[in-house]
């Protein structure tokens, strides 16, 4: 999953983006409201973390101008204001929950998955592959009820495949779910990483992770 984080206070913002990335998620970040707006339209994120009071453009306003915009992407409020009509305001322009700072992290991710879990790929906490579970709660994947060891690479990579088995995905797919804006478009970081993930999967699986040469990968 790849997620957006448009936070002006610089302590913050790093903070949340360390703390994603450490759970396994792909994270961009802005400071400001306009950088947000921008970066929101040109890529496509699985949930936005949008601070209410910032420079240039606050977080009711991008938030408006994305949905005007037709982008639908599940977006949380951030801000110190608590009253019931601030929540209201925050709901009204388009945001589908609202967390008063200070918060605890823990909280967070806890409204980040349930909010990821509306969508029609993620009902579930625990993706099934054949007899490989992936759990997205405690991120571990189990093969016949053994572990697998992942780095969070190679777990994003899995996760994504298989959220999309059955679809060809290109590299440039992958690229934008799995790894955050600082990637080497020309690098061949997908084709290493799935190398190393193959290595670690049974024979069977391994089959069916399919190269469709000229376009992309396939999970069967």
């Amino acid at each position: 999953m790849k997620l957006l984080v448009v936070e002006d206070e610089p302590k913050l913002n790093k903070g949340l983006v360390l703390g994603l990335q450490n759970r396994g998620y792909a994270v961009d970040f802005a400071f400001n409201g306009e950088e947000g707006e921008k970066m929101a339209k040109v890529n496509e994120y699985d949930l936005i973390i949008l601070d209410v009071m910032m420079p240039k453009r606050d977080g009711l306003e991008v938030c408006r101008s994305l949905r005007a915009y037709g982008i639908q992407t599940p977006v949380i409020f951030l801000t110190a204001r608590d009253t019931v009509e601030d929540k209201i305001t925050g709901l009204n322009f388009g945001g589908d929950d609202y967390l008063v700072k200070p918060f605890a992290f823990e909280e967070l991710i806890a409204r980040i998955r349930a909010l990821l879990r509306r969508t029609p790929q993620t009902l579930s906490d625990v993706l099934v592959w054949g007899d490989l579970k992936l759990d997205t709660r405690a991120q571990k994947v189990q093969i016949k009820n053994k572990d697998l060891d992942l780095t969070l690479r190679e777990y994003g990579l899995l996760e994504y495949l298989i959220r999309n088995k059955d679809a060809v995905v290109t590299r440039e797919d992958i690229l934008t779910h799995v790894w955050d804006k600082f990637y080497d478009s020309f690098s061949n970081v997908v084709d290493v990483h799935l190398k190393n993930l193959r290595k670690k999967l049974p024979k069977e699986y391994v089959k069916r992770i399919k190269t469709i040469w000229g376009k992309g990968y396939r999970l069967s």
